[in-house]
């Protein structure tokens, strides 16, 4: 019987055995694939150290020599001089000298290279296409034949050769006033017996010139009634050519004070061409010279507008297909908590959709646009904000263009003052975006109703100091579910709430409680 029982045994030894070196190769295997994506990851990291410290050095030379040999201004941005192996430090470094600007594309460029982020792309033309479409069918069933008014548009954009000698007037007036004033004050200040005399006249002319430029755009807007669009760019070029000004001095200011001349040489002072350019080119932070491309791609041009156009059109069909019929075959009824949400929950969509559009038409299309033409080569307009698991993230991600001028000019030169108030230099940047914000809906829309300005400087702050960066997906659920709400809020109470009950209840009186009550409250027992 043990005889019989060995062969038995030797093959349910051999049988385990097997299992067992099965095992081990599974768990080998398995332990080699997380070994090779650590390594990967670690090879990825130090790559990203390598290239930092390969553009800090290439960066520098190159801002040494241009700091040597012509006008820079004090706050241009030069590395340290101290080699750091900490990158972090590295790039706060950076942030704090000034904003450096390199040649780079745009993140989406990058992106549409990759086949699977292009389909997204084909995926949105498609729904544009689809928008189309149903236009043409709900008009045909409706009035029996093909018809493709875009009367919106038309009325949303009319007056526009009121708002073309507007913006010539304003452009021309921010030109050649600002760097008048600053020349002749540049000219003499080293020369001047009382400096301080000289720098409060020239001071009061500069507040001059911001008033003017201030109150000229509002008294176009309101005097010649303007429709919502043609408000829009009257109201965000005037706040365009007030923050590029504001630049153009507060770098100058400081390379005029700090670089005497010697006995016999002339002031150095920006030309005007390079001002005029950076009144074109697509960024808020003045410097005389920028990283530029050999040549222009004008194919890459008329994409770029072709795009933008598409964008138009695809909005003018959110609004009309999916807002309008919403809001407009509404009873007028009581306001209540009701109507609210739903119309809340009508608008998440649309919103979101409309919020996507204006990224992609101007951060992305319009900015892009304007560098390929002017061959700027810093094409950093954005960041990869949707992947962002907080919101102090996506405020820095989401418009570097705004969010640069901000830091420099707003949060920078606080702590100027006192290192000690972060808090306050924080809170005091978002309550001036939330004022620029709301005053810029307020005139476009022709009514106050204070929703952004809510949105920004309560909201925002609140999110931006109690969600920090967590490499969670939950937190990037979270950040996406209020940018839908967000959006849905504002579409909501502008739309449905205010534009079409100020035209079925409009206004009684000129007063202030007229303008600021919204329309929407009180709407229905007016009729």
């Amino acid at each position: 019987m043990a005889t019989a029982d060995t062969p038995n045994g030797l093959v349910h030894r051999k049988h385990i055995h097997t299992l067992q070196s099965n095992e081990v190769s599974s768990h080998g295997h398995n332990h080699a694939d997380k070994l090779k994506v650590e390594v990967l990851e670690q090879v990825q990291d130090q790559l990203s150290d390598i290239l930092d410290r390969a553009l800090t050095e290439s960066v520098q030379p190159a801002f040494t020599h241009y700091r040597n040999h012509t006008f820079t201004p004090t706050t241009a941005a030069t590395p340290p001089d101290k080699k750091t192996t900490n990158n972090h430090t590295s790039r706060a470094h950076r942030m704090e000298d000034g904003k450096v600007f390199l040649a780079r594309v745009s993140l989406l460029d990058e992106l549409f290279e990759i086949s699977h982020i292009r389909t997204i792309y084909h995926m949105f033309v498609a729904v544009l296409v689809l928008f189309f479409l149903s236009t043409l069918a709900v008009d045909f069933i409706d009035q029996g034949r093909l018809v493709l008014e875009f009367d919106l548009l038309f009325y949303a954009f009319g007056k526009l050769d009121t708002v073309i000698w507007a913006w010539l007037l304003m452009f021309s007036y921010t030109l050649v006033v600002t760097h008048r004033v600053l020349e002749l004050w540049g000219t003499h200040y080293h020369s001047f017996p009382n400096k301080m005399a000289l720098s409060l006249g020239t001071g009061f002319l500069a507040a001059l010139q911001s008033c003017v430029l201030g109150v000229f755009p509002i008294y176009i807007v309101v005097h010649y009634q303007l429709p919502p669009a043609s408000r829009f760019i009257v109201i965000l070029e005037q706040v365009r050519f007030l923050m590029k000004s504001y630049s153009f001095i507060r770098e100058t200011v400081p390379a005029v004070i700090n670089n005497k001349p010697k006995e016999g040489e002339a002031v150095r002072f920006p030309l005007l061409s390079s001002y005029l350019y950076f009144l074109f080119a697509p960024t808020l932070i003045y410097r005389e010279k920028y990283p530029r491309n050999p040549h222009i791609r004008w194919n890459y041009v008329g994409m770029t507008c072709g795009m933008i156009l598409g964008c138009l059109f695809y909005g003018y069909f959110i609004l009309v297909r999916l807002c309008v019929p919403t809001f407009r075959n509404q009873d007028i009824k009581p306001f209540s908590t009701r109507t609210l949400i739903l119309a809340l929950f009508h608008s998440t969509l649309p919103g979101m959709l409309l919020l996507l559009l204006a990224f992609f038409a101007f951060l992305h299309c319009w900015l892009n646009a304007f560098a390929e033409v002017l061959q700027f080569a810093d094409r950093m307009f954005y960041k990869d904000w949707w992947n962002s698991t907080s919101f102090a993230n996506y405020y820095r991600t989401w418009n570097v263009v705004v969010h640069d001028w901000l830091y420099y000019y707003g949060y920078r030169d606080f702590l100027w003052l006192s290192k000690k108030f972060r808090t306050a230099a924080m809170l005091s940047v978002f309550i001036v975006s939330a004022v620029v914000h709301e005053y810029a809906f307020t005139m476009g829309f022709g009514f106050l109703l204070p929703v952004l300005f809510c949105l920004f400087a309560v909201f925002r702050s609140v999110f931006n100091f109690t969600m920090n960066d967590k490499q969670s997906p939950v937190y990037n659920i979270i950040m996406w579910t209020c940018l839908f709400i967000g959006p849905g809020i504002q579409v909501c109470l502008y739309c449905s709430g205010v534009v079409y009950a100020q035209i079925r209840c409009p206004r009684t009186g000129n007063g202030f409680w007229e303008l600021v009550t919204p329309r929407s409250w009180t709407c229905s027992y007016q009729q």
